[in-house]
């Protein structure tokens, strides 16, 4: 017997060398036992597997380096990992690509690939794309969750106006993080809502009153409801901008856009009325004003920012281009041919309503979505077999691309809703970590405080470095590796 360094056993072939194409080797994965042959491993030669054959020359320190035992009797390697993936990735030896089949996390298959050194080039396109959702799905979480922990930490380096600022953005920003924050929600909401409401009550002429010059404005009771709206929209518009970490991103954010576009319309018509009149015309200041009070339609989209529905909706429709396409260009063809058609067959009748055929685009749009007027209608018995045929044809092309739409809502909402649970359940499981962790260091931390050598109490920052069984990747930069079986959480 010779010293562990050297130490061999006698039942490692070591004459491999010209036997590689012929060689047969055993793997054993979680207990299905696979046999392969040289000349397919060596196709890949950068692959683990292939490695397995040039490993027996190595002595047993190479063999252990890529397996977890060996059997020098059975030549069999034996692979404490997932089966079902390794089924799948050993269809690269064969047939050049591989599949991944229903049932198994994508990214638990992807950290098998990168175990066994198979390339991701080599998995089939749809299955890259399931990898591809499944990533975006974990960069979610970790983004939410990471957002969790950064309002939890609190960085004692930093200095009071940068506290201040962060405190201000997360009562602005996150009504579930505290009672208070969540009754600003409310009241901004309530704010959109009153505003709503008075921009549409003070265009009913008897609530209206007549200015010096004869023209009917709004009761001044409505405008400085409006002017306390307004306000309160300026305010809370100012504190966010101030308190953002990113300013430049989110002034160009969509929603913040709409902000400015339901505050603006005010002070520029306030400008132009004090200001205007010395510039242009007084007509022409009132048509500008008016024009912009129109715009005061915009701040119903601040409820956006409020409706997680509203939020999930705008996204459907986002991802829904192709069907909504569809949709227009269905009605499209069936306007213009419905229009020619019908313009064609009323010309025969001396009191036809069918001027022209760009005049009956609107017929054919009326009667395709089933709204009909009635202020266009045709008159022959062919212009009403057209008509009826054209509605029928406008119900069927409305109803085909619906489906896909209505199915983009929901797996959208649904995908939601699991990401704030998986969410919630990784904060929970780094919390219990994070406190096993404190009860198992206790005793070592009171030996050490004994001994007069540490810093004291457990860290409230441990929470960050803490890890739960879900592993997620981006919350860490530490490596971790799993030597049992996967499984997706």
């Amino acid at each position: 017997i010779k010293m562990a360094g050297d130490f061999r056993f006698p039942d490692v072939d070591t004459d491999v060398s010209g036997k590689k194409e012929e060689m047969e080797i055993v793997v054993n994965v979680g207990g299905v036992r696979q046999v392969f042959y040289g000349d397919n491993l060596n196709q890949y030669p950068e692959t683990r597997l292939a490695e397995l054959i040039n490993c027996l020359s190595g002595g047993y320190d190479s063999i252990f380096s890529l397996c977890d035992d060996y059997d020098p009797g059975k030549r069999e390697f034996y692979f404490d990992r997932d089966p079902d993936a390794f089924k799948c990735i050993i269809d690269v030896y064969y047939f050049g690509e591989i599949h991944m089949k229903k049932g198994i996390c994508p990214i638990c298959f992807k950290n098998e690939m990168e175990f066994w050194k198979v390339d991701l080039k080599f998995l089939d396109d749809c299955c890259k794309t399931h990898l591809s959702e499944k990533k975006e799905e974990l960069e979610e979480i970790a983004r939410r969750v990471q957002l969790i922990l950064d309002d939890l930490g609190v960085d004692a380096s930093e200095s009071r106006w940068k506290r201040c600022q962060k405190y201000i953005w997360k009562f602005l920003e996150k009504p579930e993080s505290s009672y208070p924050a969540r009754v600003i929600a409310v009241l901004s909401f309530m704010f959109i809502l009153v505003s709503s409401v008075v921009m549409c009550v003070g265009t009913i002429p008897d609530l209206q009153v007549i200015d010096a010059e004869g023209n009917r404005v709004e009761h001044p009771t409505l405008d400085s409801i409006e002017t306390a709206c307004i306000g309160w929209f300026t305010m809370e518009y100012v504190l966010r901008l101030i308190s953002s970490p990113n300013k430049l991103h989110f002034a160009l954010s969509f929603m913040n856009i709409v902000d400015v576009l339901a505050i603006l319309p005010f002070y520029v018509s306030l400008t132009l009325t004090h200001l205007g009149a010395k510039l242009m015309e007084l007509s022409n200041v009132q048509q500008a004003v008016q024009a912009l009070r129109i715009m005061r339609i915009a701040r119903i989209f601040k409820l956006a920012r409020h409706s997680s529905g509203l939020q999930t909706l705008t996204y459907a429709l986002k991802r829904s281009f192709k069907e909504l396409g569809l949709l227009l260009m269905y009605l499209a063809v069936g306007i213009f041919v419905f229009s020619a058609l019908g313009y064609t067959m009323e010309q025969s009748h001396p009191d036809t309503l069918f001027k022209s055929i760009p005049q009956s685009f609107w017929w054919a749009i009326i009667t395709m979505t089933t709204v009909g007027y009635g202020d266009i209608y045709p008159k022959t018995t062919l212009g009403k077999l057209n008509a009826a045929i054209s509605f029928l044809c406008g119900v069927i092309a409305i109803a085909l691309p619906i489906h896909p739409i209505i199915n983009n809502f929901v797996r959208y909402y649904n995908k939601q809703r699991v990401l704030e649970t998986a969410a919630k359940h990784e904060l929970e499981l780094m919390e219990l970590n994070s406190s096993e962790g404190k009860a198992a260091s206790s005793k070592s931390e009171l030996e050490d405080l004994a001994r007069g050598g540490k810093e004291g109490p457990f860290h409230s920052s441990r929470l960050k470095v803490s890890h739960s069984d879900t592993f997620i990747h981006l919350l860490t930069e530490e490596k971790h590796y799993r030597t049992r079986l996967q499984s997706c959480k």
